[in-house]
């Protein structure tokens, strides 16, 4: 029997970058193959071809050994393809039905049959143990639910083949395993599902084979119970790549950073962060925990003067900060990297050279009278590339034409070049590949060794528990839980994201080290 999607000599070139070049694999019908590849390997760019977003310039795609040719999305699904973004296209004020049936909707005369439509939604979620509530609003259910509702509208307009983009990003560890059970049971009624992730971890968890991408080109295509992690790692990047931190005890000092009762609003105006009080210590590393949209953002803010507070201090080595400004902030030794390096970390139509200079351009020997020191800040440019190995053509490139990867390096490059007393790092590695990841981590522990303070915001479980010292979990706006390194597990921190256990209640400051013990069950 042929393959169900077969991929021969796939080549797409844009401007200056061949992104796909004469790459040709087989995936089964009823398997589940991954797609693995550092960024810019050519994975999106190879799954636009195969869903109808976009055409190649060379090569073919055959469905069960048949020829094909799809000239946008709506051909891909009639050929049963269908795809589920990492970024969700849903509508929040629309409910379950009426997004899955939106631009298929059954009609009774000149109407929308809403009757046949939860039916049809109520029978597709029995049938594959989606378990999605017809009725409700996108934007009251959780992120798996609305995933689910993605995976629910493929299925109903008779997708067999599935492409899931980064599916796990912002699930909690129970959210993911329920993901697994949901791919297990699409996979056991015959659907085909291509498994597009940077995590090695799940690879080996719940796919089949695996496709390993490297510079546009396929490397190898495996069966994952055949190769281990370091193996794929080293596929993707060509090279032995750490994939776990080695990191040496923590020697914490005194509190560099200390937040004492601080809330904040979102801006909605409503309550985002409450009460929020802990310490961060020089020469540690602390960890947030917790899912998106539980405050988090607002907290980095806060703690950065972007966000004005309702209520609450902020400490920097002893001296307050609470009404000082951004770029006060800065020059008292608080460095930041942001969740959104293209909105926050970086101006984009800046050069490599003026972007790695933000912040110090009014100090010597950046500053020549009104005027910048060109010279002088692309000598400084040209050597932090080096240390922290920013690929680009040269320091005067537009920040806009590099990698994400490349953007992420040149932002820490830039922060650390403040010798920080406090670093506050959000995201720091999402979207990165396993060796721009590790290269982050490696940066991230060595701040802590000369005995800087880090406070690490990740939604990556792994991240947290791989490079904290202490963990805080933050659940609608609150700290729920702290613990040392070692001393819970991904499921019980995923069960605090997820906020099935309480808080905290004997109203004691949660700056100082504590164990399970602040844990109860409702």
């Amino acid at each position: 029997m042929a393959p169900v999607v077969s991929v021969v000599n796939i080549v797409k070139q844009f401007p200056g970058v061949l992104a796909n070049d004469h790459i040709s694999f087989e995936i089964e019908e009823g398997e589940i193959h991954g797609l693995l590849g550092e960024n810019g390997a050519g994975k999106t760019t190879l799954m636009n071809i195969l869903s109808g977003l976009s055409q190649p310039d060379a090569g073919q795609i055959l469905l069960r050994g048949q020829p094909v040719h799809f000239n946008n999305c709506n051909e891909a699904i009639a050929g049963g393809i269908g795809m589920v973004h990492q970024h969700f296209m849903l509508v929040p004020v629309f409910t379950v039905a009426e997004n899955i049936i939106l631009a298929n909707e059954p009609t009774a005369g000149l109407q929308i049959d809403m009757r046949q439509a939860v039916s049809r939604v109520k029978e597709l979620s029995d049938c594959f143990g989606l378990k999605a509530d017809p009725t409700a609003l996108v934007r009251d259910i959780p992120v798996g639910m609305q995933q689910r509702v993605e995976i629910l509208k493929a299925l109903s307009r008779g997708a067999n083949i599935l492409i899931l983009d980064e599916p796990t990003a912002v699930l909690t560890p129970q959210e993911v395993r329920e993901l697994y059970a949901v791919m297990h049971s699409l996979r056991e009624h015959g659907h085909t599902i291509i498994f597009i992730t940077h995590k090695l971890r799940e690879i080996k968890e719940i796919t089949d084979r695996v496709t390993v991408l490297r510079d546009g080109r396929v490397v190898n295509t495996v069966a994952t119970d055949q190769v281990d992690e370091p193996a794929l790692a080293r596929m993707m990047v060509g090279r032995d790549v750490i994939l776990h931190i080695q990191k040496q005890p923590a020697h914490p000092g005194a509190p560099a950073l200390r937040v004492a009762g601080v809330s904040a609003l979102s801006s909605r105006g409503l309550p985002a962060v409450k009460n929020a009080s802990f310490e961060v210590r020089a020469g540690e590393v602390v960890g947030i925990a917790g899912v998106a949209g539980n405050g988090q953002t607002e907290l980095v803010e806060a703690l950065t003067g972007l966000r004005q507070i309702a209520a609450g201090q902020i400490y920097l080595d002893g001296k307050e900060i609470t009404n000082e400004g951004t770029r006060q902030r800065l020059d008292e030794g608080l460095a930041h990297i942001p969740e959104d390096r293209q909105r926050r970390g970086l101006v984009m139509d800046f050069s490599l050279t003026e972007n790695l200079v933000l912040g110090f351009e009014d100090s010597a020997p950046f500053r020549q009278g009104p005027l910048l020191n060109y010279q002088a800040a692309e000598e400084f440019a040209n050597k932090v590339m080096g240390q922290f190995d920013v690929r680009a053509p040269g320091a005067q490139v537009l920040a806009r034409t590099l990698s994400g990867g490349n953007q992420q390096k040149a932002i820490l490059a830039r922060e650390f070049q403040r010798q920080p007393r406090v670093l506050i790092a959000c995201q720091p590695t999402r979207g990165l590949d396993v060796a721009a990841t590790e290269f982050v981590h490696t940066q991230l522990i060595r701040l802590r060794d000369e005995g800087k303070a880090v406070l690490l915001v990740s939604m990556e479980l792994t991240e947290i528990l791989d490079l904290s010292d202490r963990i805080l979990v933050m659940f609608e706006g609150e700290i729920v839980g702290v613990f040392q390194a070692g001393e819970a597990s991904a499921e019980e921190l995923g069960l605090l994201m997820a906020g099935s256990r309480s808080k905290r209640n004997d109203g004691s400051a949660l700056g100082a080290p504590l164990g399970k013990e602040v844990l109860r069950h409702e």
